[in-house]
């Protein structure tokens, strides 16, 4: 199926920040999806948290499969939209690879490490790191630094960005992938997929590991309504069915009403919008979209997930050790230079740190930490987990 005219076209990228011939097989935007499967900080997503620290079970999610998850939900709603599969899939795999370990907690506390060591710091945002990732701290390639991705691809990596950091970019690259956030556009479709994709993808598996984990049960969800209706839709498809073979049959038909639900509105909106090609979908209105009933609904079912899973008291106990760890490990690293690793050398002290910290997955955090401070963080490291189904 060719692509509609308002997709990203490989032959019309913007380029890469270091040129290169082109390859005899492969366009810009499959050659980006191959740099970034094989890269260093792809690999480390296996071992960082998604909720569920990575020692608490074997069949949670990790930044890793939820990368995957968001790649696969992503590709199938690009090829009904007829935008371009390849480089969604691309902002797809490498939205999180700046991600710290320890999830949320661990960027939460890295930010908080980097104002403190620099009051004029903006702080630490994963969005940001995952494109400093790309851009320097890959080391795979004798010309370059990074990944050298191509200007749609990095784009679409950059989802949230301060108007600070924004403007540090866009004074070292004008016109560049940091544009948006100071004249108030849209990034490119593929790129707006991505983000619903994500949110699709978290809200769904959050609900399976939640449930895994024993911190929320299915009876609690009978009363979030989206989550509701497919359980009373599953259950009379199958009344004998109960257990995760229930809740399995209720995430798939959840994540395919999410999945079609972006198809019909986007389309809706793109017929209305009837963008020319692809610069002209960077209006002040997202074009892929949510409808506004599944947009209130999904709102509703991130409400329940905030208050009885990521505000669990396990989760916020976990949540507490893990920031020790990392103000801990930022602390060592910023007064030993020993401690520090050649490589990272050459930035200011902080930067070099955060940028250290952030590339680490949980266990090798753990075990650094332990290294330095002598102390085991989580006693349940060597005894199991929550994962018990």
């Amino acid at each position: 199926m060719p692509l509609a005219p308002y997709a990203s076209d490989p032959a019309r990228t913007r380029g890469r920040r270091h040129p290169e011939p082109a390859a005899p097989t492969r366009d810009d935007y499959q050659r980006d999806r191959d740099r970034i499967v094989h890269s260093t900080a792809f690999r480390r997503l296996v071992y960082k948290t998604q909720v569920f620290l990575n020692h608490e079970g074997d069949l949670f999610r990790t930044r890793l499969t939820h990368s995957l998850e968001v790649a696969q939900l992503a590709r199938s709603i690009a090829r009904a939209l007829r935008l371009n599969e390849d480089l969604t899939e691309a902002i797809a795999l490498a939205h999180d690879l700046g991600h710290t370990p320890f999830g949320h907690a661990g960027q939460d506390a890295l930010d908080e490490c980097l104002r403190r060591a620099d009051p004029a710091s903006t702080g630490f945002e994963h969005n940001l790191q995952s494109l400093r990732v790309v851009d320097r701290l890959e080391e795979r390639y004798a010309q370059f630094d990074g990944l050298n991705l191509s200007w749609e691809t990095r784009e679409g990596i950059l989802k949230h960005c301060s108007r600070r950091n924004a403007q540090a970019i866009e004074a070292g690259e004008p016109g560049g992938v940091a544009r948006r956030f100071l004249d108030g556009t849209q990034p490119g479709l593929e790129a707006q997929l991505c983000n619903l994709a994500d949110e699709i993808a978290y809200n769904a598996h959050d609900i399976d590991d939640g449930v895994r984990s024993g911190l929320i049960n299915i009876e609690q969800l009978r009363g979030v309504p989206l989550v509701a209706r497919h359980l009373q839709e599953a259950a009379r498809a199958y009344p004998r069915l109960a257990g995760r073979r229930l809740l399995f049959e209720t995430l798939r038909r959840l994540l395919s009403a999410q999945v079609y639900d972006v198809i019909d509105a986007s389309r809706a909106r793109l017929g209305e919008a009837a963008p020319a090609d692809a610069q002209a979908v960077r209006g002040t209105l997202p074009l892929v979209v949510f409808s506004a009933a599944m947009r209130a609904e999904s709102t509703q079912l991130k409400r329940f997930l905030f208050a009885h899973l990521y505000r669990h008291p396990h989760v916020m106990a976990s949540t507490a050790r893990a920031q020790v760890v990392v103000s801990e490990l930022f602390a060592a690293y910023r007064d030993s230079a020993a401690e520090l690793p050649g490589a990272h050398h050459g930035l200011p002290r902080h930067r070099a740190v955060a940028d250290y910290i952030a590339g680490m997955t949980d266990r090798f955090a753990l075990r650094e930490h332990r290294r330095i401070t002598g102390r085991i963080a989580f006693d349940e490291i060597d005894s199991g987990g929550l994962e018990g189904l």
